[in-house]
């Protein structure tokens, strides 16, 4: 049986930490010393695994943005239809909103505001790279919009967030039916 190093059970506390505060307080109402405090270590641990809080956040929102992604290409294949692709991405993406929220909300979070810092979002946007060449192929062969994949990550992904936003706000319960409503709308937002 293996353990975890207790050195990355701290910096998982800490990831865990600036998430839970982020979401719930902001990016500047938390402090290095309430992270630290909520992750159970001494203020001092913090600079042993960051920089400092822009690199605290930046870290955790590449680890989340990864995990977000290892999440939504799960058992997609390069070789599927377009459409059957697009769906078991989106899918997936919707699964892991609604199941992960407090990582989905700090990354709704980052990715609406400016705390994250540029190459740090470039480095996410890499994670996203097969979502981008099945939209590029879907152009290609004449089945999506030929339009931005910034446009198309607009009118499918960010709406998504949007529903999970307005669930965890107790506004509308999603269910299994809103979710292929919601697939539907994304699709037909975007192909030809």
């Amino acid at each position: 049986m293996s353990t975890i190093p207790k050195s990355q059970l701290k910096r998982e506390a800490l990831i865990k930490a600036t998430i839970n505060l982020v979401n719930n307080d902001g990016f500047h109402a938390a402090p290095m010393s309430k992270i630290a405090k909520m992750a159970n270590v001494s203020p001092g641990t913090i600079y042993l695994y960051f920089e400092n809080k822009q690199d605290l956040v930046n870290q955790a929102y590449i680890e989340v943005k990864k995990a977000f992604t290892q999440f939504a290409f799960k058992d997609y294949e390069e070789n599927f239809a377009v459409e059957k692709g697009f769906k078991k991405i989106w899918m997936n993406i919707a699964k892991f909103k609604l199941k992960e929220v407090d990582e989905a909300l700090f990354l709704s979070q980052c990715d609406n505001t400016p705390m994250i810092d540029e190459l740090s979002r470039q480095e996410g946007l890499k994670h996203l790279h097969p979502l981008i060449e099945l939209w590029k192929r879907g152009i290609t062969e004449e089945i999506i919009k030929p339009v931005s994949p910034y446009m198309l990550y607009a009118f499918t992904v960010y709406p998504i967030a949007f529903l999970m936003n307005m669930q965890q706000r107790g506004i509308n319960k999603l269910t299994q039916t809103h979710v292929n409503e919601a697939y539907e709308m994304a699709w037909n937002s975007i192909k030809l």
